[in-house]
């Protein structure tokens, strides 16, 4: 008997990094401080709980439109008009068990076997295997790590051939915290215009951005609407990442293909849970503007006593919930000091090569998943670690 189907096989392993090992260590019943995964720590609040009830004990039960309820993809393309510049159909998007699912079904859609997909490195990983899995090859075009991890145009431009389909963006950047300017998308634009290239936009934190900076849609840009997969999730803002719901908006001609894989993979989303997206769009904001405020106390707790910690620098993130301090002073490599302060302080984080080898020297620190006082402990911890490495 032949198993696993080829495509699995011949794909990269799967790895969910540092969560794998803290598990084992959690079986012991010991007490970790997960800074590892990109979940934020905060309730779904009240109202889109109460709408999801509602419509659930209402009766809205049975089967829905393949592309979402319209109702919620009106509310989507609202939105979009308002906060992103884009300017949508409703019949040009698809509702979604979370960003994962929409960026499964582009991959399956668009890429034929031996088609290459540009990733920006430090990349996000889960983006690889659905790659891999629609027959795809990733290439990695390095972020420019002297300037922030900027978009480097040269860079991208250089990795492009003739099997190049896709450029695959991440805005704000997961692990960097980076949000991209008009300028830097602008430069990625002209190469996929030029090259005649599709763009997949991952913009899964674009309400969770820091001090003035401000989050653009690349589809918004001049001649981008016509190429580009924008892609959104209730996961973060939300706090909704166990529901798993969000949508991708794209060109009316893109629709039909991408149909054809999320019928055939969930037939469309529970339609009672689309009843409480809605009232998360349409819903009080103010909820959500306290999360972020939150995140950003975060934020400056974990940069300001990360870069007093021997050895330790780290930049301020502009937006998302992850911090990216360099920790190269330690002259160990990055998984080794992420594994030694699970085992030492049972702190959990991420190596920075779990995003590529663009990464090493570099840990990725979740502000989001625990509260502050938490967040405090393990920064103590942390930094008993890094004082006995000097």
């Amino acid at each position: 008997m032949k198993w696993p189907a080829e495509r699995i096989s011949a794909s990269s392993p799967k790895s969910f990094g540092m969560y794998e090992k803290a598990a084992r260590l959690a079986a012991q019943d010991i007490d970790l401080i997960h800074l590892e995964v990109g979940m934020p720590s905060f309730d779904t609040p009240q109202n889109i709980k109460d709408a999801t009830i509602a419509a659930l004990q209402g009766g809205r039960v049975h089967y829905g439109d393949f592309r979402g309820n319209i109702e919620l993809r009106r509310a989507i393309a609202r939105r979009l008009a308002r906060h992103n510049d884009l300017a949508v159909g409703e019949d040009e998007i698809v509702v979604t068990n979370g960003l994962t699912h929409a960026s499964y079904a582009v991959f399956m859609a668009a890429l034929d076997p031996g088609d290459e997909v540009i990733l920006l490195e430090p990349y996000y990983p889960q983006h690889v295997n659905k790659i891999e899995l629609a027959g795809g090859r990733v290439v990695l075009a390095p972020l420019d790590r002297a300037r922030g991890f900027a978009i480097d145009p040269a860079a991208i431009e250089a990795r492009i051939t003739p099997r190049t389909r896709m450029i695959c963006l991440v805005n704000p950047a997961n692990p960097t915290g980076r949000v991209y300017t008009r300028a830097e998308l602008a430069s990625l634009a002209e190469i996929a215009i030029r090259h005649d290239l599709l763009v997949l936009s991952d913009e899964v934190y674009e309400q969770i951005v820091y001090d003035g900076h401000r989050h653009v849609s690349i589809a918004a840009l001049p001649g981008m609407r016509e190429r580009c997969f924008s892609l959104f999730a209730f996961t973060k803002a939300y706090a909704m990442d166990g529901w798993r719901i969000g949508w991708l908006a794209a060109h009316e001609k893109f629709i039909p293909a991408l149909l054809k894989i999320t019928m055939n993979d969930v037939a469309h989303v529970n339609v009672f849970i689309q009843e409480g997206a809605r009232e998360a769009l349409e819903g009080p904001q103010t909820r959500i503007a306290e999360m972020v405020a939150e995140d950003k106390r975060r934020r400056d707790q974990v940069v300001q006593r990360m870069n007093q910690m021997s050895g330790v620098t780290c930049e301020t993130p502009q937006g998302t919930i992850y911090a990216f301090p360099d920790i190269s002073a330690t002259g160990k490599p990055a998984q080794q000091v992420a594994d030694e302060i699970l085992e030492r302080c049972h702190v959990v984080t991420e190596a920075g090569t779990f995003y590529g080898a663009a990464g090493e020297g570099r840990l990725r620190v979740c502000f989001g998943a625990e509260p502050h006082d938490r967040i405090a402990t393990a920064l103590d911890r942390m930094a008993r670690y890094f004082a006995d490495q000097s």
